[in-house]
């Protein structure tokens, strides 16, 4: 599986960790960078790249997966969800990484660089990119919501008001 990465300077460590790991655990690491530390780099450059990675080879048929970092994940996070076929999910937690996608599927992960271990780090990205989609009914049905409304910009329905109980007369 080819997994996208693309970060800040506050990311850079962290992204030249995951490209090792990433290779010795059987993944094909494609670096959108930063190539160098720079104090004043701005993520979207990177980050946005990363994500169109995603996006063209998932519209292709693939299977790829995309981490962006950050200092906190936040932008990156923001910045990844602006590449339309693209649902990234900030994971602050091994719980947050595997619900991105159990109940997401989501196909990129944001970490923050500045919040959490190297460790923790790298144990959320590996349980992000070996957790399945659960492909469970209501999960479905909300991530088909999100696109639709990606498509069209339309916003679904609002769900029909329930009926009063003779209770609540």
């Amino acid at each position: 599986m080819r997994v996208h990465l693309g970060c800040d300077h506050a990311g850079l460590d962290l992204k030249d960790h995951l490209i090792g790991w990433l290779t010795e655990h059987g993944y094909e690491p494609v670096d959108h960078g930063p190539f160098w530390y720079d104090a004043e780099d701005d993520y979207p450059v990177f980050c946005l790249r990363a994500a169109e990675g995603v996006a063209a080879e998932r519209a292709e048929g693939k299977d790829s997966l995309g981490v962006v970092i950050g200092g906190s994940g936040n932008g990156e996070q923001m910045a990844a969800n602006k590449v339309k076929g693209i649902r990234c999910a900030l994971a602050w937690s091994e719980e947050t990484a595997l619900l991105g996608r159990q109940h997401n599927d989501a196909n990129v992960v944001a970490v923050g660089g500045r919040m959490h271990s190297l460790e923790d780090m790298t144990r959320f990205v590996e349980l992000f990119l070996a957790e399945p989609f659960t492909e469970a009914e209501r999960h479905v049905r909300r991530i088909g919501e999100l696109s639709a409304y990606e498509q069209t910009g339309e916003l679904p329905p609002l769900p029909p008001r329930p009926a009063e109980s003779p209770a609540d007369a």
